[in-house]
């Protein structure tokens, strides 16, 4: 394996532990959360859904609450199917944390345990993702 290889696995994992661990804030008013990655599993298995279910241990310092993100199947494949990206568990934790992120900045959705993504949303979040990565790339790798 010759070395630039080597540099894009290795960039790919930092990039994936920044989804799976990071602080968020502050949201309305005024706290800063850790959010760390739980697990992700099809909702088929748990709730009878047919989705990707991405959950989030969320911790303020005051309250720690699990939240759920809940991305259709459907709306993925056919969303990879659109752009050609693969579906793949750090897509759909990548797309499940900007979720995330988006719910504590505006305080919105935060009371409910189960947070869906929407169609649109897949594809707003999967592009802040592709240009995030361009940028990381070009500021990190050699």
């Amino acid at each position: 394996m010759c070395c630039y290889q080597t540099t894009q696995c290795i960039v790919k994992l930092l990039l994936m532990e920044n989804f799976r661990d990071f602080h968020i804030g502050p949201d309305p008013f005024g706290r800063t959360w850790h959010a760390l990655f739980k697990y992700l599993q099809t909702g088929i298995s748990i709730r009878h859904s047919d989705s990707v279910d991405v959950c989030f241990v969320l911790d303020n310092g005051e309250e720690i609450m699990k939240r759920v993100v809940v991305i259709p199947h459907a709306a993925l494949r056919a969303y990879a199917e659109k752009t050609g990206r693969k579906v793949s568990d750090t897509l759909c934790s990548r797309i499940a944390a900007l979720k995330v992120k988006e719910v504590i900045t505006n305080a919105e959705e935060l009371e409910n345990e189960y947070l869906p993504v929407t169609p649109a949303e897949i594809a707003a979040y999967d592009s802040a993702v592709k240009k995030w990565e361009e940028e990381w790339v070009k500021s990190h790798a050699a």
